[in-house]
């Protein structure tokens, strides 16, 4: 591991593009996941690759009727979700969405994983815009999302909880947010992340003791509302996955910042990869 520090003592960057397969007997794992919030639809679509199999799937909700639709693609070289840049296209069964992303500062980690590493980009909080259609339907969407990049030979048992909104202070300003524990998570470092009007700051852990609640500690804590959810468990005998994917609207504060309103994804995953 030592090779691997700059001279400032933290682990360098990762290049998604040249892991090789494996690294000190832990699997390669690559995904990007970018979602939208906004005050008609919550959609997400990820794309995701641990070692040689790759699996693509899409969350959609209608949050005035409370209906969600979604696939998962399992297919390789499915083209059902499309990520190139700042561009998201669905092509599923009963869906079709185009959407562009802006960009905040961007906040960008390697940390320790097991014997290895793993990296992760994200953004949280840019504008997203575009075209979502279900049959009889059509949505031209203003909303803001995240952006996850993540690669690295994650170790063999992995367990997190995520979570990742956008929203309003009571002041008006805006406020994104990316905690998590489980994965990426040294006390400094971290992928833990609170944008204030576009500007990320590394909070203190954070605690998920509570199916809707995470603790900030000091800086806070944060309460959530499940709009809807999706699940799925995945079992290749070497690969096995269960997750657990909600929408939904957060109340509280962070880092000492009331939210007026706040929306985003709650998400738990348990991966023996």
């Amino acid at each position: 591991m030592e090779d691997k520090l700059d001279r400032a003592g933290y682990l360098r960057r990762v290049d998604p593009a040249s892991l090789p397969l494996f690294e000190q007997r832990q699997l390669r794992k690559r995904w990007r996941y970018v979602g939208l919030f906004a005050e008609e639809v919550m959609l997400c679509a990820a794309r995701a690759e641990v070692g040689p199999l790759t699996q693509s799937f899409w969350v959609l909700l209608d949050r005035q009727s409370g209906q969600q639709w979604n696939h998962t693609a399992l297919a390789p070289g499915s083209k059902e979700v499309t990520m190139d840049g700042p561009r998201l296209e669905i092509d599923g069964p009963g869906l079709r969405a185009s959407l562009r992303l802006g960009e905040v500062t961007p906040i960008e980690v390697t940390c320790p994983s097991g014997r290895a590493s793993a990296w992760t980009r994200k953004q949280v909080g840019m504008p997203v815009g575009g075209t979502i259609e279900v049959p009889g339907q059509r949505w031209e969407v203003t909303g803001h999302g995240v952006d996850d990049e993540s690669a690295g030979h994650h170790q063999r048992q992995t367990s997190w909880n995520w979570s990742a909104g956008v929203g309003t202070a009571a002041d008006g300003r805006t406020v994104a947010w990316n905690l998590v524990t489980g994965i990426n998570d040294p006390a400094q470092g971290s992928e833990r992340a609170i944008w204030i009007e576009g500007e990320p700051a590394e909070p203190p852990p954070v605690r998920f003791d509570r199916p809707n609640e995470i603790d900030l500690e000091a800086a806070g804590s944060l309460r959530f509302a499940t709009e809807s959810e999706h699940t799925h468990d995945d079992n290749y005998l070497v690969i096995r996955s269960r997750y657990r994917h909600r929408f939904g609207s957060f109340t509280g504060s962070l880092g000492g910042v009331e939210l007026a309103e706040g929306l985003g994804v709650m998400e738990e995953h348990d991966a023996r990869w």
